[in-house]
C-alpha cells in the first residue's frame, strides 16, 4: 500500500463553475482517488475554494454583501454542488482559512530570510474611472505576442504567455471598460524567480519526462522564455495580509499577497484544515519531508500549468524547507460548447448546478470522462451527449443489468440460481474479463481516462455478447440448468461491474452492489484471477431487481436543452 496525495486545481469563488471546469480538474481527480482507494492505497484528496483577489471583491459588491460573507455563502453553495457530483474530497477547504493565512505568511518570511523576496517601487496601472489600482487580470487588451484582443494583464489565455499589464496594447479596464488609465508609483514585494531558475530547471528535468506532453511542454516553454521576478503583493482589501513583523510599512498600507501566491499554498493550508478537524490527523506527514513516503498528483486545466509547475515549485524551493512537491501533473485541454467557449457572464453552456437539475450525476460523470479533453480540446454538444448516454449507459450497461436480473427473478425467484458447472463459454468470458480489466487498470494507472473509459465500456459489452450468445430465454425451455448457469455468470458480471465501475459511475455502482444481499464490506478492487473466476456471488444469494439504472435521453429533451442553453 502506498500513500497518495491528490489535489485538484481550486475552483474560484465568484460563481458556479461550468462543465469544462469540472472535467478539467475536480472530476478526473475524483475518479483517480476513488480508484486508488479501491486498490487499498492510503489517499488524501484535497481541494478548496480560491477566495482572494479582485473578482471576489467585485462579486461581493455586486451581491451587496461584505466580501467575507459573500465568500462563505459561495463556498457552501459550491460545496453542495460538488457533493451532488459525488466528488469524494477528504477535505474541501477555503483559501481564506486561518491555516492558509498562517502558512502563506510563514513561507513568505522564509523566502525573505533566504534572499528571494525584495521590496520594489513599481509603476502600476491606476484607473481614474474606477478610482483604484487595477490588478493584472482586470486590465485587458491585445497580446503583443499573438494578437489576441482579450488578453489579461497577467496572462494571455490564447497563447498562455505570462504578461505584465504594461505589455498589453490598447489596454483598458475590465471593470468599467475605460481606457483612462495612468501609471502610478506603488510599493510591492517581488519573488526573485530569476535567482531560482537553475533550481527549478533541475527540479523539472527530474520529473517532467514522466508527465503528459501537455503539462511538460507548457512548463518547459515557460522556463525557456526565462523566469522573471514576479510581484507577489497587491493593492486590495481582501486577501492574506502582508505580515507586519516582516514588512511593517507594507502591512500598514494594507497590502495583501497576490492570489496566485497564496492559492497553491492552500493545498497545504487545506490539509492543515483537514488535520485540525479531527483528532489523530497529521498534516506534516503528507507535506513535510514526505518525498520518499508520498506520491503527489495534481490535476488542472492547461492555463493553470505554468503557475503549478514553475511559480509554486520556485516558491517551495526558495523557502529552503523540505515541502513535498508534485510528482505528477495531469493537465487537460478545454471542453468547449459547440466549439466556442463556455461563458459565465452570458450563461452560455451548461453549468454544474443546472446539469444536476436535468439528470443525475452519473450521466455527466460518464460523458465528461469518456470524452475528456486530454490530447486536444473536446466539444460538448447535446446530440453527442445523448448518443453517448443512450449507447453506453442505457443500452450497454443499464440494459444488461435489467435483462439479467428481471429475467432471473421472473424465472428462478429471488436467489441467484446454481445450474451447471462453468463450461468453455464461461471460462472464455472470464479470460476476456480479466484481460479487459488489466487494460482498464493500466489506463487508470497512467491517468489515461478516455482509454480507461473505452476499456470499461468493452467490459460492459462483453457481458452483452455473452448473454446474446447463450440466450438464456431460449436455454430455459430445453435446459433450465444451462440457463441457470448463464444467469449466475451474468449476475457475477454485474457484481464485477459494480466494483470496477465505481470510479466513473458511483451511484450506479451502489445500485448494482445493492442488488445482492452480500456483506457490506468496503468496496475493494477485484484482481484478475478473481475476475476470471466470476464466482464472487455464490448460488443462493438473495437478490432484487433495482430500478432502471439509466433512462434514455429523448430527442425532445435535446431540443429543449439546446434551446435553453444555446447551441449551434
Amino acid at each position: 500500500m502506498a500513500r497518495h496525495l491528490v489535489t485538484s486545481a481550486l475552483p474560484y469563488i465568484n460563481g458556479i463553475k461550468h462543465l469544462g471546469n469540472l472535467v478539467g480538474s475536480m472530476l478526473p481527480a475524483d475518479v483517480y482517488a476513488r480508484y486508488l482507494r479501491q486498490r487499498g492505497h492510503e489517499v488524501l484528496f484535497i481541494c478548496a475554494t480560491d477566495e482572494h483577489g479582485t473578482p471576489a471583491e467585485l462579486a461581493a459588491q455586486e451581491a451587496g454583501l461584505p466580501v467575507a460573507e459573500f465568500c462563505a455563502r459561495a463556498h457552501e453553495r459550491q460545496r453542495g454542488i460538488y457533493r451532488g457530483y459525488e466528488l469524494s474530497f477528504d477535505h474541501f477547504g477555503r483559501s481564506s482559512s486561518p491555516q492558509n493565512r498562517e502558512t502563506t505568511q510563514e513561507i513568505a518570511r522564509e523566502l525573505h530570510r533566504n534572499g528571494f523576496v525584495e521590496q520594489r517601487s513599481v509603476r502600476q496601472v491606476y484607473s481614474t474611472a474606477d478610482r483604484r489600482f487595477l490588478p493584472d487580470r482586470y486590465i485587458v487588451g491585445t497580446c503583443p505576442y499573438c494578437g489576441y484582443d482579450r488578453a489579461r494583464g497577467d496572462q494571455c489565455e490564447n497563447c498562455t504567455r505570462v504578461l505584465d499589464p504594461t505589455d498589453l496594447l490598447d489596454a483598458r479596464s475590465a471593470i468599467s471598460g475605460s481606457a483612462d488609465l495612468e501609471v502610478r508609483d506603488t510599493e510591492h514585494l517581488f519573488l526573485l524567480q530569476s535567482r531560482l531558475t537553475g533550481e527549478v530547471e533541475a527540479w523539472l528535468a527530474d520529473r517532467a519526462d514522466r508527465w503528459p506532453v501537455l503539462a511538460s511542454s507548457i512548463a518547459r516553454k515557460w522556463l525557456a522564455e526565462g523566469l522573471q521576478d514576479r510581484s507577489i503583493t497587491r493593492d486590495l482589501t481582501w486577501g492574506v495580509p502582508v505580515p507586519a513583523d516582516t514588512w511593517p510599512e507594507l502591512a500598514a498600507a494594507g497590502k495583501v499577497f497576490y492570489v496566485w501566491f497564496d492559492a497553491p499554498i492552500e493545498y497545504i493550508g487545506a490539509t492543515r484544515e483537514w488535520a485540525d478537524a479531527a483528532e489523530g490527523r497529521d498534516w506534516r506527514s503528507w507535506w513535510y519531508e514526505a518525498d520518499e513516503t508520498v506520491r503527489y498528483t495534481q490535476f488542472m486545466a492547461k492555463d493553470n500549468v505554468p503557475f503549478h509547475t514553475v511559480m509554486f515549485p520556485a516558491t517551495l524551493l526558495g523557502s529552503r524547507r523540505p515541502w513535498k512537491k508534485v510528482d505528477h501533473v495531469k493537465a487537460f485541454n478545454w471542453l468547449t460548447y459547440y466549439g466556442g467557449k463556455f461563458s459565465t457572464s452570458l450563461r452560455r453552456g451548461v453549468f454544474t448546478d443546472d446539469a444536476l437539475e436535468l439528470l443525475p450525476a452519473d450521466y455527466w460523470r460518464w460523458f465528461l470522462m469518456a470524452n475528456a479533453p486530454e490530447s486536444d480540446d473536446a466539444s460538448f454538444g447535446w446530440e453527442l451527449f445523448a448518443t453517448v448516454v443512450n449507447k453506453d449507459l442505457a443500452d450497454t450497461l443499464g440494459n444488461f443489468v435489467n435483462r439479467v436480473l428481471s429475467f432471473g427473478h421472473r424465472r428462478f425467484g429471488d436467489r441467484v440460481p446454481a445450474g451447471q458447472t462453468a463450461g468453455e463459454a464461461e471460462q472464455r468470458l472470464g479470460r476476456e474479463a480479466a484481460a479487459l480489466l488489466a487494460g482498464y487498470e493500466s489506463a487508470l494507472d497512467a491517468l489515461d481516462f478516455r482509454k480507461a473509459a473505452r476499456a470499461l465500456r468493452a467490459l460492459w459489452s462483453a457481458g452483452n455478447a455473452y448473454l446474446d450468445e447463450r440466450a438464456p430465454w431460449q436455454q430455459v425451455k430445453a435446459d433450465p440448468a444451462a440457463a441457470e448457469l448463464t444467469l449466475r455468470t451474468a449476475m457475477n458480471l454485474i457484481h464485477l461491474y459494480a466494483v470496477v465501475s465505481e470510479p466513473f459511475v458511483p451511484a450506479a455502482a451502489r445500485a448494482m452492489r445493492g442488488a445482492f444481499d452480500l456483506p457490506a464490506d468496503p468496496v475493494r478492487w477485484v484482481d484478475a484471477e478473481r475476475a476470471a473466476a466470476l464466482d464472487t456471488v455464490p448460488a443462493g444469494t438473495p437478490f432484487r431487481v433495482p430500478p432502471v439504472l439509466f433512462a434514455k435521453v429523448t430527442d425532445e429533451q435535446t431540443e429543449e436543452w439546446t434551446a435553453r442553453f444555446g447551441g449551434r
